[in-house]
């Protein structure tokens, strides 16, 4: 092969080279169960797309118009046999996809716990699962290990064939959380959340991204997922602690500000109540909840006077981040209070409401001065009428 060829050929090798077939290849059971069920409907359909493409290659070229041997029949309209194995051929196929689709989307459910480790292993009952919170930032992954009191960012571990059970949610937009190795994409989403049950059955470091845009640092979204023996585990974990740092909610809430191409971080220690805050995003002091505020609603809410409950909900990250409303956290203000009794100032009107058996233990909830207006505005207080 002259040079000039080979020179020629030097680009498409690269591409191939940087292929990456890990979807076909993965590294967990649940991903593989994905695959299999991805090549057996694309095998039923070809057995439909490859005939008819044969079929109109070779009516095309039988029927030419110059093969005056091609049997000539104008008035031809119909045939039983033809019609049945027109008909009946893809409705067979259909059939079977939709036997298989509905088995697979039963049994590849996320929610759904681990029946198996791999072909012909069963789980171990004994063995209890790895449990991983996982939140999606703008731009970077926190991953909480709650029964190993560790956090860490950007860097996710677990050892090979023991049932990993994910717990997704984000701090501000909705995201996806994808490892091609491990199992399919599943999105996170603020004040919700996701699951996902998988296991790993290789050893080996594994790629991880967003698989849904959210901004400017969407791209850097990345991490490494290590598969690990137990040994190599333990030696993950005690690496972890050994970094020292804590991470609370202070710590936390500068954590959740945007920031680009995150680094590898570990946190020895973490707040064990931090991911449910999070999740029912009231991370900062006194904030109500949003399941406190569920709570409430369920019970009927509280009425006109239940409007000082919202002062402390609002979910502010934007006046955090500095917009056109200003550095000061917004709220929605009551939009009109009863006069205050004879001998007492508005100040001295406390909330009708008791929340107290509704909020987490040790959190302490601010009291709001009811205010005077029939009127207000996003982030700014009314004027007094007085």
């Amino acid at each position: 092969m002259s040079r000039l060829k080979i020179l020629a050929l030097l680009p498409l090798a690269a591409a191939l080279s940087g292929c990456d077939y890990v979807v076909l290849a993965p590294a967990g059971d649940i991903a593989a169960q994905q695959r299999d069920l991805v090549i057996i409907s694309t095998v039923l359909m070809l057995l439909i797309v490859v005939p008819v493409m044969a079929l109109t290659v070779l009516f095309a070229w039988r029927y030419r118009q110059s093969n005056t041997s091609a049997r000539y029949e104008p008035e031809w309209d119909h045939s039983t046999k033809l019609e049945l194995v027109i008909w009946s051929a893809p409705l067979l196929i259909i059939v079977c996809l939709g036997a298989l689709t509905w088995m697979g989307t039963h049994l590849l459910d996320p929610y759904r716990t681990l029946g198996r480790i791999k072909a012909e292993h069963a789980v171990d009952q004994s063995r209890a699962p790895l449990e991983v919170d996982v939140v999606a930032l703008d731009w970077k992954w926190l991953f909480i290990y709650p029964d190993y009191g560790i956090a860490t960012v950007n860097d996710l571990a677990a050892p090979v064939d023991r049932p990993i059970t994910f717990r997704i949610t984000a701090s501000s937009v909705m995201n996806s959380f994808y490892i091609p190795a491990l199992a399919g994409q599943i999105y996170a989403m603020p004040g919700m959340e996701t699951k996902l049950h998988a296991v790993v059955n290789h050893a080996g470091t594994y790629k991880g991204f967003s698989a849904n845009y959210s901004g400017a640092g969407f791209s850097g979204m990345r991490f490494n997922f290590q598969g690990l023996d137990d040994k190599g585990f333990d030696a993950w974990v005690a690496q972890a602690k050994s970094a020292g740092g804590s991470l609370g909610r202070t710590e936390y809430l500068q954590l959740e500000k945007p920031s680009e191409n995150e680094p590898v971080r570990r946190y020895g220690t973490v707040d064990s109540d931090l991911y449910r805050l999070i999740l029912n995003m009231c991370v900062e002091t006194g904030k109500m909840c949003q399941s406190e505020m569920m709570a409430i609603d369920a019970k009927g809410g509280r009425g006109h006077e239940g409007l000082n409950n919202t002062l402390p909900l609002t979910y502010d990250k934007y006046a955090r981040r500095g917009t056109p409303l200003g550095p000061e956290p917004t709220f929605v203000a009551g939009t009109c209070t009863p006069d205050a009794p004879q001998g007492q100032t508005t100040a001295s009107i406390k909330a009708p409401i008791d929340i107290a058996p509704l909020t987490g233990a040790g959190l302490k909830r601010p009291t709001f001065t009811p205010l005077k207006s029939s009127s207000f505005f996003l982030g700014q207080r009314p004027k007094s009428d007085s």
